[in-house]
């Protein structure tokens, strides 16, 4: 079935190196040093990716931008404003396009927050983690409480939207110093902040000498706590892990979540474009040095394929039912493509008390919230 009209497109830039891996990361990251950095060699092979991608997007509008790591704070503003630059050169971005860059506390300085403002970043995602030096230390984290409240501080006075991100469950963590992790942040009146429980991911240094983390239980009771002190602070939690006051929702992620298009570009950056009869999702080289080298020779990708249809109605769920707010049917035909009768699925889900469905919309329950995984797992092609 073809696309009636093609769902909106985002672009994500991923800058992947960071001056210290940390033991929970499961990211495409890269230690470097900063004296290291290669700015411009990468910036060259970035336009060189997006020149090659013009083919597919072309004519298309850009609504949000999201730099992306790995620490892109690394980067000078120079340097960001440069990309930015180059960005706008080859691509229709659209005038309120929402742009996104992800800082590491570790690497604030005094104004430099404020150049790349004015370079054109219009909002700041700052990887705090946590507030008190302890868990900062367990969790590798290059900096200290005293640097993210500078960092928090500094950005509240040049920025007019910004995220915090915080972790939960964290080894050692209890109900009591979440509350005082989660109160410091909501001190500093976040309009945005990201809440996301610490899990042992495979292939990271916490997957090969496991902490102890609090059991499943306290967890739960962490999230309650978290959803109920956002709550009184004034943030809605729109998103599983996403809460923000009026206005402030990450546009970006939304279009994830609602299973817009995005371009990826930068090392192992990944891509999910529509086209007019199909959905493709592609790759880019992993390693920076090759992808450098693959890009600037017109040959970025490592992966270009197609989603079956078989896996689109999964794919689709995977993102739309972490929203609060949830989606019309409308919505699922739209930007599938697929005329697949879902009903009796979204019947089941609403008999098991996961999600309300009343024909039209889908909204999850708090029940459905909680049980995630299993909501979504029913979607998966039989």
């Amino acid at each position: 079935m073809p696309f009636r009209t093609l769902p909106p497109l985002s672009l994500y830039v991923h800058l992947p190196w960071c001056l210290k891996k940390c033991p929970y990361c499961d990211f495409h990251s890269h230690e470097i040093r900063a004296a290291d950095l290669p700015e411009q060699r990468y910036l060259n092979a970035l336009m060189a990716d997006v020149e090659s991608a013009l083919p597919l997007i072309w004519g298309r509008t850009v609504q949000s931008i999201f730099i992306g790591g790995g620490t892109p704070s690394l980067f000078s503003p120079q340097a960001i404003d440069q990309l930015l630059s180059g960005l706008r050169a080859r691509l229709c971005v659209n005038a309120l396009c929402e742009i996104t860059l992800e800082a590491n506390p570790g690497t604030f300085e005094t104004d430099r927050f404020k150049a790349y403002h004015q370079a054109g970043i219009t909002r700041l995602s700052i990887g705090v983690q946590s507030f008190q030096d302890d868990f900062l230390k367990t969790l590798g984290r290059v900096h200290n409480r005293a640097h993210a409240l500078a960092a928090v501080h500094e950005t509240a006075q040049i920025f007019d939207t910004f995220n915090l991100d915080l972790m939960y469950a964290l080894p050692g963590q209890t109900l009591t110093t979440l509350r005082q992790d989660v109160a410091t942040a909501l001190s500093l009146q976040p309009p945005h902040v990201s809440i996301y429980q610490l899990t042992i991911e495979p292939n990271t240094l916490f997957a090969k000498y496991p902490p102890a983390v609090p059991d499943e239980d306290t967890a739960a009771d962490m999230l309650d706590i978290i959803t109920n002190m956002t709550g009184d602070a004034g943030l809605h939690r729109y998103e599983v892990s996403a809460y923000a006051k009026a206005g402030h929702a990450c546009q970006h992620n939304l279009n994830y979540w609602q299973y817009g298009d995005y371009l990826g570009i930068g090392a192992g950056a990944h891509s999910k474009i529509s086209l007019a009869h199909q959905v493709r999702r592609q790759v880019r080289w992993h390693d920076p040095a090759r992808y450098m080298a693959q890009a600037l020779a017109g040959n970025a990708m490592t992966q270009n394929n197609e989603v079956s249809r078989a896996n689109l109605t999964f794919e689709f769920m995977l993102n739309a039912l972490r929203l609060a707010d949830g989606f019309d049917v409308q919505l699922f035909m739209e930007r599938t493509g697929c005329a697949t009768n879902i009903t009796g699925i979204l019947d089941n889900a609403a008999q098991k008390g996961f999600v309300t469905f009343d024909g039209i919309h889908v909204q999850p329950t708090a029940q459905g919230f909680d049980f995630l995984n299993d909501l979504q797992m029913m979607f998966l092609p039989s």
